[in-house]
């Protein structure tokens, strides 16, 4: 339960650091683009080892196929709304993908903190913080640029996504072990559907508008680096 509890706070500390250093610190662009790309490198490969693989692997592929498809349509559907609503700069796109991936990435995440050891859950881990911090920065200054909010009110909206994010994690650790592989399954590749969907969307194209000449090395070294963290205690 400590280790359970330590890798939570860790990550959801992440989006509140991030918020912070978006709104009151300063980022360049550039900076912000590399960050981001890192993150969706890392991404990139946590969410097929650690989402998918796992999900063909003991439930079924129709059911990894379900899950995928309903993460990245949903994630569309409210990415568009929130765009209608608050503007595509205003940077609830970013809020809305770290939090629809977010739910079920950090309840499939509580659950894989059943019994393992931190070399097991470190690339998951490991990635969802290294996408959270730079996500929530770049989105917070977003939001504090164009959204017509408060600093306060922003930084309020950050902790409360971190403390969604973090029951998500303590619930899937604590309600969701007994559950059957099928659900399990959806909930992982939901979560992937969703990452997928905002790396195509927010994260990619946004790196590369900012830092076009190493976004692809940044995204190639968040994979190398997701890569380290998977073999950590391998």
């Amino acid at each position: 339960m400590m280790m359970t509890l330590l890798v939570v706070v860790a990550v959801s500390a992440a989006l509140i650091a991030g918020a912070a250093w978006g709104i009151y610190g300063h980022m360049g662009d550039t900076t912000r683009a590399f960050l981001v790309a890192l993150a969706g490198g890392a991404l990139v490969l946590s969410l097929v080892t650690e989402l998918v693989e796992p999900s063909v692997e003991r439930s079924s592929l129709a059911m990894a196929m379900i899950g995928v498809a309903a993460g990245a349509v949903v994630f569309a559907a409210v990415d568009y709304l929130i765009d209608e609503y608050w503007g595509p700069d205003s940077g609830g796109g970013l809020l809305a993908a770290i939090t629809l991936d977010g739910i079920p990435e950090n309840l499939a995440l509580g659950v894989a903190l059943i019994g393992a050891g931190a070399g097991e859950v470190a690339a998951l881990a490991g990635s969802i913080f290294l996408s959270n911090l730079p996500e929530a920065a770049g989105s917070a200054r977003d939001m504090a640029a164009h959204g017509g909010r408060s600093k306060l009110r922003i930084l309020g909206i950050w902790a409360a996504t971190a403390g969604l994010l973090s029951l998500a994690a303590l619930a899937g650790n604590l309600l969701l072990d007994t559950v059957g592989e099928g659900v399990l399954a959806f909930i992982r590749c939901f979560a992937a559907g969703a990452v997928v969907a905002s790396l195509a969307t927010e994260v990619f194209p946004q790196a590369y508008q900012d830092d076009k000449h190493l976004a692809g090395v940044a995204t190639a070294l968040g994979l190398i680096l997701a890569l380290v963290l998977g073999n950590i205690g391998g």
